[in-house]
């Protein structure tokens, strides 16, 4: 008992530190590569065809879609990180999701086309445009499937972090107040000065201007109504249509203050606020 006591406790603790860093993610993603390519392969051609009377195992097709799926990763993982640094950090919203997954299939074809000229060389043979128009449909179809699988979780948690659990740090003289976004009713500017109002009404000043403030914050909850406030989408109480297209916003009671009690959307500015606020 005393000799195996310590070695289950070792591949616990061996096993929790490795889920716990940097490789499991990796780890993750080694094995949907290897169930895909083995389910992709199994599925191709009778003989591979589980339960056929023919069964042969698919190795050269398996380890061939390993090393494009690999490829495939190594692509859609740079410019993950791309996007990551470039859009996701500030907002995650659907067009940027689409241009993430356009991009990377663009990627993926210039990739393709000169891999197969190459591999048809080193085997000898000639590529017919027939077979690698379709090769290549079928590749992109299924590096979509395989990029959703891997990034899904990836996202989602970039958009809560843009959105659900965001915060932002107001600098005001020598003190720092850390707020969610989710508490913040509005940004406006009065006699130079910004102020943030909170949900509950509570008032405090801030170094930022509304440039900056505009700069950091997520667009999605976010809005410059003009040029002396930024509101949050969840502090409209009231819009109202009124003279030359413009449109006048009530924010909700509990912000008790005249200088923000009614806001005028300009009608340069109503067609961006309706499609926000929708």
């Amino acid at each position: 008992m005393s000799t195996k006591q310590p070695t289950k406790n070792t591949i616990k603790t061996v096993w929790h530190t490795f889920i716990s860093n940097s490789a499991w993610p990796w780890f993750q993603k080694v094995i949907v590569l290897m169930i895909f390519s083995l389910v992709i392969n199994h599925l191709a051609t009778r003989e591979s065809f589980p339960g056929s009377e023919s069964y042969r195992f698919p190795t050269e097709g398996f380890w061939a879609s390993i090393v494009l799926c690999i490829l495939i990763e190594i692509i859609a993982n740079l410019n993950f990180k791309y996007y990551q640094k470039k859009h996701f950090s500030k907002k995650v919203e659907m067009n940027t999701i689409v241009w993430f997954m356009a991009s990377t299939l663009g990627y993926i074809t210039i990739m393709y086309i000169p891999v197969n000229f190459i591999l048809a060389i080193i085997a000898g043979g000639q590529v017919e445009f027939y077979y690698l128009l379709i090769g290549l449909l079928i590749t992109l179809l299924l590096s979509f499937i395989l990029i959703a699988l891997l990034y899904a979780k990836g996202i989602h948690k970039l958009y809560k972090a843009t959105i659900k659990d965001a915060k932002i740090t107001i600098e005001s003289g020598a003190r720092m107040t850390k707020l969610a976004y989710e508490n913040i009713a509005c940004f406006y500017s009065k006699n130079k000065i910004v102020y943030t109002v909170q949900n509950d009404g509570t008032t405090i000043t801030t170094d930022f201007t509304l440039n900056e403030l505009e700069e950091k914050i997520n667009d999605q909850l976010f809005f410059r109504a003009n040029r002396q406030i930024i509101i949050h989408k969840d502090a409209v109480d009231q819009i109202e249509k009124i003279e030359n297209g413009k449109l006048r916003i009530q924010l909700k009671a509990f912000i008790i203050n005249d200088t923000i009690a009614e806001i005028n959307i300009s009608r340069y500015k109503r067609k961006a606020f309706i499609n926000w606020f929708q």
